[in-house]
């Protein structure tokens, strides 16, 4: 009597982890879907800006430019901030907003590197951070023990990097690069863990359109600024 009860619990388990599981790889789609739009959106509005002098000279060769470099950081803190009273649709709409701002903010890369560095640059990263990423999936290690040199090394590369805007020293655009690089690219993976893990806490549906984008907004800043740090050593100016 014991012995297909038992079976049909196993059976049971078994179906519950093939749903889990086929969830969790949805989500995750969803997650990249949402950041790869959003690079795409990025590198589309940096490209029209970069092409067009009627609006790249007026804002790079202006202190407008202060307004658009510094934009993406308010961006970042505002969706920070308000995403838990956000709506799940509010959420994308900021996301959305959040990558077109980066692209005029990026708009500058195409001005300065060549066509091919970038290309170059962007294969690079997105190799990297395609590695990292994957580990950071797979990962039976508990990346959070590196939370908190992680988030240090992040606080730090930000303010030397906004320190550096007004120094203009090479020396230390050199440390910022190398040392952001290894920073993002350690983020990549704990964020990468942390929305996984995330999506096992039984969220409402609302909630966990919300944690996708959130996951999106979170790998997009990462992917970005791994680009932007090593352009500093491929990129190849015009």
């Amino acid at each position: 009597m014991n012995t297909p009860q038992y079976g049909y619990r196993t059976g049971f388990g078994q179906q519950s982890a093939a749903l889990f599981d086929e969830g969790l790889r949805q989500h995750m789609l969803r997650v990249y879907n949402y950041m790869g739009l959003g690079l795409v959106l990025t590198g589309v509005v940096a490209f029209v800006v970069a092409s067009t002098p009627a609006l790249y000279v007026p804002i790079f060769s202006t202190p407008l430019k202060w307004v658009v470099m510094l934009a993406p950081l308010a961006f970042a803190f505002l969706f920070s901030f308000r995403l838990q009273t956000m709506s799940a649709s509010g959420a994308q709409g900021m996301f959305w907003a959040f990558c077109g701002v980066m692209g005029l903010s990026l708009a500058s890369v195409f001005l300065v590197f060549t066509g091919t560095s970038i290309a170059r640059t962007f294969f690079i990263a997105a190799t990297m951070f395609g590695a990292m990423s994957l580990y950071g999936y797979t990962t039976r290690t508990d990346l959070t023990r590196f939370s908190s040199f992680l988030i240090m090394g992040l606080i730090g590369v930000v303010i030397a990097s906004l320190v550096n805007i007004f120094l203009g020293s090479s020396a230390l655009q050199f440390a910022i690069s190398v040392i952001g690089i290894f920073v993002f690219l350690g983020l990549t993976a704990w964020d990468t863990q942390t929305i996984k893990e995330q999506y096992a806490e039984n969220f409402d549906a609302q909630s966990q359109q919300k944690l996708a984008v959130w996951g999106a907004f979170s790998l997009y800043l990462n992917f970005i600024n791994i680009f932007q740090l090593l352009l500093n050593f491929t990129g190849e100016r015009e």
